[in-house]
């Protein structure tokens, strides 16, 4: 039995749900909106419900977004005969950072992983091959861990067939470290010293 009010311990064991959240976090968490002005408890409820309810999936490129298609897919501006394959949504935010690349994106939704039951058919592959009409380039832009390796491996043996460019980042990104958490000057020389697969 738990010292905490039942509330309390349920609030507890649901942000301990969240990535990168353990049980000591999770209890300063909940103490903390236990102590916040009702009105700022509020807002984060309504701002959470609000981000459930308003942002979607991009059917084209699978990024996250409140229209469809997305605001990068769907702008003129933007070179569509370039696409950066990702592995994360967040992984757009870094790359846009650099300030450097004007293609567009293709969002897998995660990598090839057979220890964790995921394999090909789990990732937003298909929807890639359809999107290769008049694609000069696709930049492999994934974590270096053993995953995003194996992962780049079988996109660059399935696209080359179809005429296009592959090409994957230069190794400016230290292997095991994610995209997130690069610099973007890193990132910037990765992007621009990217070599063909």
């Amino acid at each position: 039995m738990s010292a905490l009010p039942e509330q309390l311990q349920r609030l507890i064991e649901l942000l301990e749900k969240f990535p990168g959240v353990g049980k000591k976090s999770a209890q300063r968490l909940a103490l903390y909106v236990l102590k916040a002005p009702r009105d700022e408890v509020v807002l984060l409820a309504r701002t959470l419900i609000e981000v459930k309810d308003r942002i979607k999936t991009c059917s084209v490129c699978h990024n996250i977004s409140t229209t469809d298609p997305c605001h990068i897919c769907s702008n003129p501006k933007r070179d569509h005969s370039l696409i950066c394959v990702v592995q994360d949504a967040i992984d757009i935010i870094s790359i846009e950072k650099t300030g450097w690349y004007n293609g567009v994106y293709h969002v897998l939704g995660g990598v090839i992983s057979p220890l964790d039951g995921i394999g090909p058919d789990n990732l937003n592959i298909t929807s890639l091959l359809s999107r290769l009409d008049g694609i000069k380039e696709v930049i492999l832009a994934l974590n270096p861990t053993r995953q995003g390796e194996t992962t780049v491996l079988y996109l660059s043996k399935l696209l080359k067939p179809y005429g296009v460019k592959v090409t994957r980042l230069a190794y400016g990104l230290p292997i095991g470290v994610n995209i997130e958490f690069a610099d973007e000057m890193t990132l910037l020389k990765a992007l621009e010293g990217r070599t063909e697969v």
